[in-house]
């Protein structure tokens, strides 16, 4: 294990999925105070088809080139869930998931088409289903490196803007600040993030990336800064251990390791967390019922003391 974990493109991957995983966790608490988890799950299902079509073009496995059709399928998906919103009855959820079953249905069988292509079979597109961060190349990482750091550097650089955006959009109305730009930019930053990890983590998986380390933050802090901060370091830590697992000889997809890491981090921020833990509000729940009842008791030795 240590061999593998001293290899340089062992430490490469780690660093790239590391660097993913903040840039996850920081878009995902944006995902989760706009109430729109689901949205993730869509768009990371929705941009298969792109990569799939991007490879029958170009013939090769190009990942800067596979992230760009990826990220014009997920756009795509996006104006469909917003267009089926507004031109008809459909609630967002509803257009949420039919986006999603579409688009990768569309997906596995451009999948099934492009695995019978001449050298479809040793293209590794499979690796976009379940992730394996292992199979990626120097190119690769330093494609989804500098995509990540793009990423989080707009969330950071931007945080007054998205806290006004997400908390109190008439008062950025009236300082000028444009809520249909904001919305755009929100739109690219997440497909962004979720184009760039689906090789590493996966469609089916990146969904759970960018919602449990912004769900495990909530249970510690209040703040929306320190959120966002808990948030990325937890996605983080979770993608570079899960790497780390996938890469000591076990063969087996990434993104399950990333998603049982950051599973195991949400149980213990679900009973530990100091904001609304299930152990720490059942201590707190003990702490004023025995408050209760000392402070009945001192009332009940006051009315034994006056009744002499």
């Amino acid at each position: 294990m240590l061999s593998n974990l001293l290899h340089i493109n062992t430490l490469w991957v780690m660093a790239s999925t590391m660097i993913l995983g903040i840039a996850a966790g920081g878009i995902g608490c944006l995902a989760y105070w706009k109430r729109q988890n689901l949205m993730s799950d869509a768009l990371s299902h929705a941009a298969l088809p792109g990569v799939v079509v991007a490879f029958l073009i170009i013939q090769e496995k190009n990942l800067l080139l596979l992230v760009i059709g990826a990220a014009l399928s997920a756009l795509l998906g996006a104006f469909f869930i917003q267009w089926f919103t507004s031109a008809s009855r459909i609630t967002e959820d509803t257009a949420m998931g039919m986006t999603l079953s579409v688009f990768y249905g569309v997906g596995v069988m451009l999948l099934a088409i492009a695995n019978r292509s001449p050298g479809g079979n040793q293209s590794g597109l499979n690796n976009f289903i379940y992730g394996q961060a292992a199979a990626m190349v120097r190119s690769d990482v330093i494609t989804m490196v500098v995509l990540a750091a793009i990423v989080i550097f707009i969330i950071f650089i931007a945080f007054k803007e998205w806290k006004l955006f997400l908390f109190d959009p008439d008062f950025a109305k009236g300082i000028g600040l444009s809520i249909r730009g904001m919305n755009v930019l929100y739109t690219i930053v997440l497909v962004t993030t979720i184009v760039i990890g689906i090789q590493a983590v996966g469609v089916i998986l990146m969904a759970a990336m960018l919602i449990i380390p912004a769900v495990s933050a909530r249970y510690w802090t209040h703040s929306f800064k320190m959120m966002i901060l808990l948030s990325s370091v937890i996605g983080g830590a979770s993608g570079a251990f899960g790497t780390w697992v996938s890469s000591t000889g076990s063969g087996l997809p990434t993104g399950p390791f990333i998603v049982l890491t950051s599973a195991a981090v949400f149980t213990i921020s679900l009973f530990f967390g100091k904001e609304h833990g299930i152990v720490i509000r059942y201590i707190q729940f003990k702490m004023q019922q025995r408050s209760s009842r000392l402070d009945h008791q001192q009332v009940m030795t006051e009315k034994g003391g006056r009744s002499q």
